[in-house]
């Protein structure tokens, strides 16, 4: 495997322990703690959907864009994706949605692993500088793609740790 890969692997794992410490130990009245104003307003159980939801996608989107697509549409709406996606998810207990996240982390870590890095379409000859669209920044390279994966969960992660210490 290469050096690449083996650290956005290692970096996917990181950020998997990190949300699940942050998340794990969450009594049922902080489940239902408003993360976000609306509309809609975000419980920290959205979020917990959010995330699961986010990391499906964003796979489905680096795996297209590994495999020579064009990742997400141009015209992708990503507040009316995460709103249906809320709306696919209702009723879900944390300790389910936390172990599918944990599972869809878990994929996403090995489709990485997994990848091949050789690729002669791209002017460095590597498939993680295949250039794609991600669905809130643009044209940016798999690579990329990869890291927002791991930095979205931890994005929300200190929102929600700021929440809690208030």
């Amino acid at each position: 495997m290469d050096k690449r890969v083996d650290e956005l692997a290692a970096r996917l794992r990181k950020g998997a322990r990190k949300t699940a410490e942050s998340l794990g130990d969450l009594n049922d009245d902080q489940w239902k703690m408003v993360l976000y104003e609306g509309p809609p307003s975000w419980t920290v159980l959205n979020l917990l959907a959010h995330f699961l939801s986010a990391e499906e996608g964003l796979l489905r989107v680096a795996q297209d864009i590994a495999a020579g697509g064009p990742g997400a549409t141009e015209d992708f709406d990503y507040d009316e994706y995460n709103a249906s996606e809320q709306a696919r998810l209702p009723g879900l207990l944390p300790d389910k949605l936390l172990a599918d996240l944990a599972a869809a982390r878990r994929a996403t870590i090995a489709w990485v692993a997994e990848l091949d890095e050789a690729d002669p379409s791209t002017s460095s000859g590597h498939r993680l500088d295949r250039i794609g669209h991600h669905p809130a920044l643009g044209e940016i390279t798999l690579e990329t793609i990869i890291n927002a994966i791991y930095g979205h969960q931890l994005m929300h992660v200190r929102d929600l740790q700021a929440l809690l210490r208030s």
